[in-house]
Parts: C-alpha cells; sequence; structure tokens
C-alpha cells in the first residue's frame, strides 16, 4: 500500500513510500470513518504514521488538528519534522509556557501542537480572546495516551481530554505503546471495536529479547553509578564487537557525560575496535560542525551522549552519526526514547532513579523503563534487539514482573480531585452536586472506577465527592447558598487561573489577606511564601549543597523552614543578586522558572485582595529573579530591550530608571555605551512606559493644633495610560487608597489636620502593578503648631 495511492495529496508529508502491515490495519479506520480511534502498538512500530493520518484527513476536510506531545522537548521536534506540512502549505503552530503565545498565529494554524499541560491550561482559558482558538479545534491526537497513568501528569492530560471533549467534540485519536487494558481507554473516549486497535509484539518490526540484570548495591551512591556503567559495558560489548550499537539511558543530562568520558577510557582499556579516529574525512567533518568540544572527541571514539541541553545542531549531529553507525555506543536522558526513532540492538537502563528537581530522588516510571526498552532492535539490520535494566537485587523481581506482565494504565485523578474540581467550578461548567457527578462520567477515572470499583472506592464515590466540596467551601475556595449551588470565590477563580495546587493558593491568598488588614509588606515575605508552596514540597538539599544554602541565607530568619524550603529560598535569593552558587546551579533553572510563574500568581492574588502597591512589589521580585539586577534597577527590565546585562550596565552608570533614559535621550545612552541603533530602541521604549509626576499644589507648610484642610494632590501620567494605585500616607500610615486607569491627569484629596505631633510627613504614592517600576513617590512636611 503507497502513500501516493492513498493519499495522493499528501504523499510528501510521509518520510517513507509505503505503509507497513500495522499502519495498513488502521488506514481505513482513519481515513474513511469518522468515529474516535485507539490504537496501541509496540514502540518504533510505526505509530507516529497513525497520528499523521488522522491528521491529513482533518486538513484535507479543512479542518484544524491538535496533536498532544507527552514532553516540552518533543513539541519542538514536532514543529521540526513537520516542515513537510509546512511546505504543502498547511501551517505548524507549537504552543508551549516557554514561548510568547501569538493568538493570531495560534488561529490560523492548520496543526497546533501542545503537552497536557498546556492544554489544560489553555482550555481553562478557553472563553478569553487569548485562548479561544483552543475550541476550534477537530481532530486531537493524543501521542502516548499511557501518560495517563503517570504521577501528577497524567489527571492533568485526562482532564484537559475531558474538557476539550465538552468544549468542542472533536474527533479524538489515541496512541500509546503496548498496554493491557487498552479496552478501558476505547470505553472513555467512545471509541468502537472496529476502531480499537491492539498491535501485539507480532507488529514489532524487530523481536525483544528484554531481562534484568543485577549489581550489588554499595554505600556510596556517586561509586554505585559506577558499578551499573560498568555492568552496562559489559553487557554492551558483545554487541559492539559484533558491529552493532548500544544505547545506555542514564539519569540525567551531567550523568550522559561523565559516562561517555568514563566509558571511552574503559572502551579503550578493553580493545573494542569502535570510532572512527583514524578517518580523516569524518575527522575534518565532525570538527568544522560540532560545537560541544567534549562531545566532539568522544565521538572520535565511537561514543556520544545526547541530552535537551545540547545545542540543535549537536543533537541533530550525534543522532545523524548514529543512524550512519559512526557512533556505536549513546548515553542519554529517558527523552530520546519518547521523541526521536533511534534505535539500537542493545538497550541498557542503568539508572532507574532519577534526581528531579522538584521531586528529589524517584523511581523512573514503569512507562518510561518499557518506552526505553522499546528502541531495542534496529529495523532492517537486527532480526533481535536486547533490553536489559541493570538494578539492585532487592528491585529485580519488580522490573521482572513490568517486563513479563506489562502496565495496566490506572486513572491518577482521584490524587489531585480537589484541585480539577476547583478548576471546572472556577469555570462554571460545575454549580452543583448533580454538574459534578455528570463531569466525573466524562473521565477515566469513571471508566476505570467501574472496571475496578473496589481499588477506586466506587461505592463511596457520591459521599467522597460531597466531602470534597465541602472542604473546598470551608478553605474558601468555592461557596454555596440556600439552594446548594455551588460558585468560584476569588481565591478559587485565581487558584484555577494560575495553575497552583490548593495548598499554595491558600497561602498566596492568607498572605494578601493579612496585607489588605495592615501588615507590612517586605520582599522576603514574598520570597518565603513561594519557597514554602506545595510545588516545591519534594524539593530536597543534597549533603554537598548544604554549605552553599547556608552562606546565600546568613542573616535570614529560616528557623521555620526545612531543608528542601531553604534550598528554595537561596536559589531565589541568589538568583536576584545574579550570582547563584556553583553548587546550586543544576536544580537552579527548573526552580527558577516554576518560581516566576508561582510569582506572577502571587502577584495576582495581592492585586486582587490587598491592592496595587503589594502586587507591584511582587512582580519587582519577580523581574529581579528572572533578570537578576539590583532593586535599584529593576524598572529598567520593563523597557524592551534592556536585558540584565544592560540593566546593570545602565545602573553603574547612574541611569537606574525608565525616567533617567527618557532624561538622558539618544545621545546619553550612547556616552553610556549603547549603539546609536540600540539607544534608539531603549529611549523608544522607555518613553512607552508609564511616567508620573505629581503637583501638591498649594499645600500648606504648617497648620494650627486643631485646625484642617483639604487639598488636592494633581497626578499627571506624562507616559503611557496604565492601570495604577494611588496611595496617600500620613506618618507611615495609610490615609487613603484607590485603584484607577491613569491616562492623564487625576487627583487626589488628602486631609491635613493638626494632630498631637510636631510635625506631619505626607507622601503620596503611585504604583503600576502590572510592570516592575519602583512606585513613583512624593513628600512633603507640615509643622504642626
Amino acid at each position: 500500500m503507497e502513500v501516493a495511492e492513498v493519499l495522493p495529496d499528501f504523499a510528501d508529508a510521509f518520510a517513507f513510500e509505503e505503509f507497513n502491515r500495522m499502519q495498513r490495519e488502521a488506514v481505513p479506520a482513519l481515513l474513511e470513518r469518522e468515529e474516535n480511534v485507539v490504537a496501541s502498538a509496540p514502540t518504533a512500530s510505526g505509530k507516529t504514521a497513525l497520528a499523521e493520518l488522522a491528521i491529513c484527513k482533518a486538513l484535507a476536510d479543512d479542518g484544524t488538528a491538535l496533536f498532544i506531545a507527552p514532553l516540552r522537548a518533543l513539541t519542538n521536534e514536532k514543529e521540526d519534522d513537520w516542515d513537510r506540512f509546512e511546505e504543502l502549505g498547511y501551517s505548524v503552530y507549537v504552543v508551549t509556557g516557554e514561548r510568547d503565545l501569538n493568538p493570531r498565529r495560534a488561529r490560523r494554524a492548520d496543526i497546533l501542537v501542545m503537552t497536557p499541560e498546556k492544554l489544560d491550561s489553555a482550555t481553562r482559558k478557553h472563553d478569553s480572546r487569548r485562548y479561544d482558538f483552543v475550541t476550534d479545534v477537530d481532530v486531537c491526537v493524543i501521542d502516548e495516551v499511557h501518560l495517563l497513568d503517570a504521577d501528577r501528569r497524567g489527571s492533568v492530560l485526562e482532564v484537559a481530554i475531558s474538557r476539550l471533549r465538552r468544549l468542542c467534540a472533536p474527533r479524538v485519536v489515541a496512541l500509546s505503546a503496548t498496554m493491557p487494558n487498552v479496552d478501558d481507554v476505547a470505553a472513555w473516549l467512545d471509541a468502537s471495536e472496529e476502531t480499537t486497535f491492539e498491535f501485539d509484539e507480532a507488529y514489532r518490526p524487530v523481536d525483544l529479547h528484554a531481562g534484568v540484570k543485577t549489581y550489588t548495591h554499595g554505600e556510596n551512591s556517586f561509586a554505585d553509578k559506577y558499578r551499573r556503567l560498568y555492568r552496562a559495558l559489559d553487557i554492551a560489548e558483545p554487541h559492539l564487537r559484533d558491529d552493532g550499537q548500544a544505547l545506555v539511558f542514564v539519569s540525567s543530562r551531567q550523568d550522559t557525560v561523565r559516562a561517555a568520558k568514563k566509558a571511552r577510557d574503559e572502551i579503550a582499556e578493553r580493545d573494542v575496535p569502535i570510532g572512527v579516529r583514524g578517518d580523516y574525512d569524518s575527522h575534518t567533518e565532525l570538527k568544522d560542525a560540532i560545537e560541544n568540544e567534549t562531545l566532539y572527541h568522544s565521538m572520535l571514539d565511537g561514543v556520544a551522549f545526547h541530552h535537551a541541553g545540547l545545542s540543535k545542531t549537536d543533537r541533530d549531529l550525534v543522532e545523524e552519526w548514529f543512524k550512519a553507525g559512526h557512533v556505536e555506543l549513546l548515553f542519554s536522558t529517558s527523552t530520546l526514547a519518547w521523541g526521536v526513532n533511534l534505535p539500537a540492538r542493545c538497550v541498557v537502563i542503568r539508572d532507574t532513579k532519577i534526581h528531579d528537581p522538584l521531586e528529589g530522588e524517584v523511581d523512573m516510571s514503569p512507562l518510561d523503563v518499557l518506552q526505553m526498552l522499546g528502541r531495542a532492535g534496529r529495523p532492517g539490520y537486527d532480526d533481535v534487539g536486547y533490553g536489559w535494566v541493570v538494578c539492585d537485587t532487592a528491585e529485580a523481581d519488580k522490573y521482572r514482573r513490568l517486563l513479563t506482565d506489562g502496565k495496566e494504565i490506572e486513572s491518577r485523578l482521584a490524587e489531585s480531585l480537589e484541585t480539577h474540581l476547583n478548576a471546572e467550578i472556577a469555570m462554571g461548567t460545575i454549580t452543583d452536586l448533580e454538574d459534578v457527578m455528570d463531569w466525573l462520567e466524562t473521565t477515566f477515572f469513571y471508566v476505570r472506577g467501574q472496571s475496578k470499583p473496589a481499588e477506586y472506592d466506587f461505592p463511596n464515590l457520591r459521599e467522597r465527592v460531597r466531602n470534597c466540596l465541602e472542604d473546598l467551601v470551608e478553605r474558601g475556595f468555592v461557596e454555596t447558598d440556600a439552594d446548594l449551588s455551588i460558585e468560584a470565590t476569588p481565591r478559587g477563580v485565581l487558584a484555577s487561573k494560575y495553575y497552583l495546587r490548593l495548598e499554595t493558593a491558600a497561602t498566596f491568598a492568607d498572605l494578601a489577606d493579612a496585607v489588605a488588614d495592615g501588615a507590612t509588606l517586605e520582599p522576603g515575605d514574598v520570597l518565603e511564601a513561594v519557597a514554602t508552596a506545595e510545588e516545591f514540597d519534594s524539593v530536597s538539599a543534597r549533603q554537598d549543597e548544604r554549605d552553599a544554602i547556608s552562606a546565600v541565607l546568613v542573616g535570614v530568619d529560616t528557623e521555620a523552614l526545612d531543608a528542601g524550603q531553604r534550598k528554595v529560598l537561596a536559589i531565589l535569593r541568589s538568583a536576584a543578586d545574579g550570582s547563584p552558587p556553583a553548587e546550586l546551579r543544576s536544580d537552579a533553572w527548573v526552580i527558577q522558572r516554576n518560581a516566576s510563574r508561582l510569582l506572577s500568581a502571587q502577584g495576582a492574588f495581592l492585586d486582587r485582595l490587598a491592592g496595587p502597591h503589594a502586587a507591584n512589589l511582587a512582580r519587582r521580585v519577580e523581574a529581579r529573579i528572572e533578570n537578576g539586577v539590583s532593586e535599584d534597577a529593576v524598572g529598567l527590565t520593563a523597557i524592551d530591550g534592556i536585558g540584565p546585562g544592560r540593566a546593570s550596565k545602565l545602573s553603574r552608570d547612574g541611569l537606574s530608571t525608565p525616567a533617567d533614559i527618557v532624561e538622558a535621550r539618544v545621545a546619553g545612552l550612547t556616552d553610556a555605551g549603547l549603539s546609536e541603533g540600540v539607544a534608539e530602541r531603549v529611549y523608544e521604549g522607555a518613553q512607552s512606559l508609564p511616567a508620573v509626576e505629581i503637583d501638591w499644589g498649594s499645600f500648606p507648610e504648617t497648620i494650627a493644633t486643631g485646625e484642617n484642610d483639604v487639598c488636592e494632590v494633581t497626578i499627571e501620567n506624562v507616559g503611557e495610560p496604565a492601570r495604577a494605585g494611588i496611595r496617600v500616607t500620613v506618618n507611615g500610615v495609610e490615609m487613603t487608597s484607590t485603584s484607577t486607569y491613569l491616562r492623564d491627569t487625576d487627583t487626589v484629596p488628602v486631609a491635613v489636620f493638626g494632630a498631637d505631633a510636631d510635625e506631619l510627613e505626607f507622601t503620596v504614592s503611585v504604583a503600576f502593578p502590572e510592570t516592575p517600576l519602583v512606585p513613583f513617590d512624593s513628600r512633603r512636611t507640615v509643622d504642626v503648631e
């Protein structure tokens, strides 16, 4: 069955000319029917083509396709792979949290690519102009639907798909590795028997021989890694000597590099004949193309490493050389197993435990293990592939059972039911208990509960839901009325909008309430609320990090914090100063990225519940952590074209605020070292921000005891209009506070009264909650006579 005969208009969208046996059997269901499709098949059997078939049908019908990729790294790969669709005139647009969303491009896209988390977030905001594109999807392809069983992420995929189906009822095509209970997934997605496929190992292009190899666990975890590495090399060596290739999965990016270095030495000592070091042409080609010096020397010896931190050029080169056979031993993180089709005769999983910056040391998921082992066997080159798990003797039976019986897919919704229920209530799709039950019936949780009622506590489901609702009411996320209808509170709406765990939302709301009641808010309070967020509850501090943490936190009261919270706080404080210690950098990027989202959320809570000044403080803290600039220069980061380095340089030259930039003009900026083109852009960017001038008018200098007067102070915004908070204090005590959209001028009444004090200091402060501009303050002193 040739692609050009089946899909003549889309033949160039496929990387091959003929469909294989598995693909041929699925073609009629995908192209000739309209129903939902579920297909499970062994890794490397060609499931991606099924996704592309479904997408082609949607495009042929002038529809929009949505592809759900299991990992963020894979969304970028799909964007590259599907240049083939772009060449046919169809647009591909990736929507992830790492990129600024262009709603116009998203609306016009023919193929959208998203992660489960981004789909969940987008569907929560589907009624906004920014995310309305998500309701125009005609087919939704779920790649690796067995992700449903993943900790935390599984429930996100489950509720996002259930919500999408209620919003726009797209055709759903769900693909997965082999799983024993594919019928449950089909029941959830309403796929008929004719459109449900369970392709067994007979459809693997190469037979798989999988097993477990054990090693003796020692006292030192670092030494254990090398024990497992030598075990992995013992397994791989016969295949390398027989002109085969080996793929070894390790737990982290750093470990891929370390293991490759050690393996090069060991391979040389064992005199295993691999590598192209004597080949002048290959040597020259590699030297001219590669960016990573360590990788260059390693690849010459036939050994390489692959992880998401490498440049795309280097990753592509590693993949190209591995496919060509120039690299025979490759060390990689798990991302490679989910994405690139890069099989090897022998696959070894050296590490079954991984260090997650947010979770600490955790077991690799069974789904990851099976996915990695599925990469064993090179179609067209090998008759059999060999896959091995290297683990401690105590865990051997667990992995043998996994390899023998597979892994049934379970729902993880019950583990975070309150969070997802709150999101549905905040969206307005649930207004009473019956709505909750109707919603649950759309979930995979409900299907599995019918299959395993005891394990899912199904006989008590209604009571459990009622308790869940009562808890949401008690914690202030939901409110009910006499008719027992339910509605989200501002706390509940913000928790859903910013994708927070409920414990974190409660912490942020409590802090905002305290500030609204008169408590003073300091940057340290903002940082501590984030450091103690539930999202970081599993962060752990390794022994070699503790001295660096203590050095950062000198003088900071951390008595109430545990070791993990202190680590997060140290990373945030050092990031704000632009100097994270080397010992903390491996986890700092992930923690900072998550902290930025939490700081944005905290700012929204403060804005809604405590006022614009508190929100502005949180926004400045967020900008400092993102840019690593001093407190006095943070306002510069609001200007387009000014990043951390430029902000610090300008600040050192005495230009620390946007007002300073405007006053300096282009000439002053070029004197400070900026090129003329950059200076012009920065100057224009500074002019596009709000800028305040405060006129006190005929404000008195003295007042008699017992007398009072009301004066009007004029506030003029000489920059761009923006939402602002205006606050008046006397001797540090707030008199008035208002929120307004400041277009040009506004006036605020200020009462001057002869009090017991000898002197009254009045302050008018204007803060912009959505920018990191330092508040504009102006003061006047009145003597009491």
